[in-house]
């Protein structure tokens, strides 16, 4: 049976998505600028040297020059595999090449590290559909990253990246969703602290 939380969260994507669709070509590439703009200052202002962060899809937040950005910065960077048993897996895309993923969302092609890779990294940057001002997150219902947030013992930074109209007063919770730390918009950098801390 389908809970209120679930049929808040499905009318709340839809809506959304539907705002993203909607952007303009120009839009895009100034929140593009501002995206790159931020999260580069984010990874300098924590010190990571090695970072787990998602490729966009176009409709998402643009996070390719960030992560060209890194790159060329020498900054190992870890990249989400999705699998059929809901756990993501990791690569490091030594080749370059990009496919679709299981879950339909673009992914680098690599040798997988395992699940527990993720453990060794200084900062993770996830997709969010809103995040709310405690840091609560709400993704887009596959439930990836809240698996593997809630995995986690030790939890290095957690930031959503979201578009400005994403950061809201408040988005349905369910038992199942993890939190993050902060946020990343295109105009600003939101930190959410203490409630990203593991119990």
């Amino acid at each position: 049976m389908t809970s209120p939380a679930e049929h808040e969260k499905r009318a709340l994507r839809a809506e959304l998505r539907e705002r993203r669709e909607l952007m303009t070509s120009s839009e895009r590439e100034r929140t593009s600028i501002g995206i790159t703009d931020n999260l580069r200052a984010l990874v300098e202002r924590t010190g990571a040297e090695s970072i787990a962060c998602y490729l966009s899809s176009p409709r998402e937040p643009d996070t390719r020059p960030f992560l060209r950005w890194a790159q060329d910065r020498g900054i190992r960077i870890l990249f989400p595999v999705t699998r059929p048993d809901g756990l993501l897996d990791w690569t490091v895309g030594e080749d370059g090449v990009e496919t679709e993923g299981f879950a339909g969302t673009p992914e680098v092609v690599g040798e997988r590290l395992g699940p527990i890779a993720i453990n060794d990294v200084d900062l993770i940057l996830v997709p969010a559909a809103a995040v709310d001002g405690t840091g609560l997150r709400m993704g887009w219902g596959r439930g990836y990253f809240d698996k593997t947030l809630g995995s986690m013992e030790k939890c290095p930074p957690v930031y959503a990246i979201v578009y400005d109209g994403e950061i809201l007063d408040q988005v349905p919770r369910e038992a199942h969703d993890e939190p993050v730390g902060g946020a990343v918009t295109p105009t600003r950098i939101l930190d959410f602290t203490p409630a990203r801390q593991r119990r």
